[in-house]
């Protein structure tokens, strides 16, 4: 697989945007034209694609008229490859471009495609989407640091290190390892001679203690409305991240991944450059596809050399059946107050065990909050220093019945105007919920390690763990409007 161009894009609602960082490869270039032949389309110049990937998007223009292209409903964006319409004498479409947003970055990259263009090969069946989300996802990661948003000073450093970074992990445009935020040059230890030739994407070799650390997490999102006439939307979406501390040039490490016999097969499974071998099988399920009985489901078996740094092995999707917690949440105006009815139940395939478990009623477009009359079956509820959020802790478990309730009514008297939303006015609002299961997964996918094999000179520790975390987990008024997804929700 390999990378014709790849770009890193800021952008913020109110500030400028801008292409930071952008990177083409002539051989690579030169070797897509051979392929296509005819139907060869060159990459344009930077400012022309930033234009065209942000229509493509709906990031732009959203000032001016309906535009058939980015506007229409029947527009679904359900794909992380996109078409850029090029337009000229030598326009045409360009395709795959693989993108990954977070943030105020986007990252986009036009991946080679290694079969005839014409009829289009599906995604399910070219390696090189695979590799290039990883790698996507790796700079992501490398760029944006611990969280979500990195500071302006560290993205401009980061930035700066990117064409020494890619020289390494992207030679001549073809991925060979990604980076790791965190990773210092100072830890690599000097290549040891011998037969065996390091390569030019491993930064050191260990020595020490032999350790391998497999961590599973599935995070789980939801949409639900209370409501019949809106069908209630959830997904979960999983990654296993390995550290491997194991010594040799080129050691030999495999991890295996097992579902439960009644257990959903994962679908839209990504893999580590770093990944020597796997069915075909494994890559071809996808969730926007109907689920097929007969697909592959598992044990599903990730040989690799590991890198020196902490690396995602892979991540995947699951279809389950239903969603954690379920939950009804009704706002009602009455007489310059707010009445507020909530419920939530935890379902009986989740151990009732959380590390943390709240909930948040936030309020927009109004006064700050006067006086809280709100009652709770369980947990307690606390008031925001700014007046205008409660947040309902519940703690550590629900009560044996699994069930718990807030009831009560909320005045708005205060002095100051609270935060403003443009989609949460009236009577739009939700509840979101925050919580973690730590020994648990909700496909019921496990690594045992007692199945991590290790071919090694030293017999390793084998440490592995996974948990269920909250993602954009929403309950929405069921008295009010709601935003309305019409199919599955995306990553």
């Amino acid at each position: 697989m390999s990378v014709r161009a790849l770009w890193i894009i800021s952008y913020e609602r109110g500030e400028s945007v801008a292409v930071r960082f952008s990177r083409r490869y002539p051989t690579v270039e030169q070797r897509a034209k051979c392929m296509a032949g005819s139907l060869y389309v060159s990459v344009p110049e930077d400012g022309t694609v930033l234009q065209l990937l942000l229509t493509e998007l709906g990031l732009s223009d959203s000032d001016k008229p309906y535009m058939a292209l980015r506007d229409d409903c029947l527009h679904q964006q359900r794909s992380p490859a996109l078409e850029l319409h090029v337009e000229g004498p030598s326009g045409g479409v360009l395709w795959p471009l693989l993108v990954i947003s977070q943030g105020p970055l986007i990252l986009a990259c036009l991946a080679v495609v290694d079969a005839p263009a014409d009829p289009r090969p599906p995604l399910a069946s070219l390696f090189s989407v695979s590799q290039g989300l990883t790698l996507l996802a790796g700079l992501q990661a490398f760029l944006c640091g611990s969280g979500s948003k990195p500071d302006r000073e560290g993205l401009t450093s980061r930035l700066a290190m990117m064409p020494s970074i890619l020289l390494q992990i992207c030679p001549l445009g073809t991925p060979l390892d990604i980076p790791q935020p965190g990773a210092s040059s100072a830890s690599a230890m000097p290549t040891p001679a011998g037969t065996q030739k390091q390569p030019a994407w491993k930064t050191g070799v260990y020595r020490g203690r032999a350790v391998v650390n497999v961590a599973l997490t599935e995070m789980v999102r939801s949409m639900q409305y209370g409501n019949r006439n809106r069908q209630d939307l959830w997904d979960v979406y999983g990654t296993v991240t390995c550290k491997c501390e194991v010594e040799g040039v080129l050691p030999n490490v495999t991890v295996t991944l097992t579902l439960p016999p009644n257990g959903s097969p994962l679908m839209d499974v990504l893999v580590h450059p770093c990944v020597s071998s796997l069915d075909a099988s494994v890559l071809t399920a996808m969730s926007v596809e109907d689920c097929d009985s007969s697909a592959f489901s598992g044990p599903y078996k990730f040989p690799f050399s590991p890198p020196f740094e902490p690396f995602r092995l892979c991540s995947y999707t699951s279809q389950v059946p239903v969603p954690p917690i379920l939950g009804t949440y009704q706002l009602k105006d009455d007489d310059n107050q707010l009445c507020i009815t909530v419920s939530l139940k935890l379902h009986e395939s989740v151990r009732n065990s959380f590390e943390y478990c709240e909930a948040h009623l936030p309020f927009f477009n109004r006064d700050q909050m006067g006086s809280v009359d709100v009652k709770v079956s369980s947990g307690q509820l606390e008031v925001s220093k700014e007046k205008n959020l409660l947040v309902w802790v519940l703690g550590q478990k629900f009560p044996k019945s699994r069930e718990v309730s807030l009831e009560g009514s909320v005045s708005f008297s205060g002095e100051l105007p609270g935060p403003t939303d443009p989609l949460c006015t009236d009577l739009t609002a939700y509840i979101k919920l925050y919580f973690r299961v730590p020994d648990l997964t909700l496909s019921g996918c496990c690594v045992d390690q007692h199945s991590v094999q290790v071919y090694s000179s030293a017999k390793p520790r084998i440490v592995t763990s996974r948990e269920l975390l909250s993602s954009e987990y929403f309950i929405w008024n069921s008295s009010g409007t709601a935003p309305v997804s019409s199919g599955h929700m995306m990553l």
